[in-house]
């Protein structure tokens, strides 16, 4: 029996609105991606950066028990990010199908840095 995901995959629309009701999104892409245009809102978290960054995951989540959602291009770095968090002891996780050109192609927010 394959092992079950420890998050959830869930749809743009459905990260906009998880977003909007003011679940963090954390973009998990690399800084040069970051800088061409990212999801409103969404701080910058390479998902290589993971595990060395628990606390600072936890402080912007609001604690382990908090929802996160994250995003990178496509989907797959957020899929392992998802994953990196929950050997981290998060909980509630949901990875970005698409990524953050399923969210661009949408028309959702986006902003890019200063």
């Amino acid at each position: 029996m394959a092992q079950q995901e420890p998050f959830e995959r869930i749809s743009v629309s459905q990260a906009e609105a998880k977003r909007q009701a003011g679940v963090t999104l954390i973009d998990t892409r690399e800084l040069d991606e970051y800088a061409d245009g990212h999801a409103a809102g969404a701080p910058l978290m390479p998902h290589m950066s993971i595990m060395t960054r628990a606390d600072e995951l936890e402080q912007i989540a609001g604690g382990k028990d908090q929802p996160i959602m994250f995003i990178c291009a496509k989907g797959q770095r957020s899929a392992v990010a998802c994953e990196f968090a929950a050997a981290l002891g998060f909980s509630d996780l949901y990875n970005v199908e698409g990524g953050t050109e399923a969210w661009i192609e949408a028309g959702l927010p986006t902003e890019t840095p200063e």
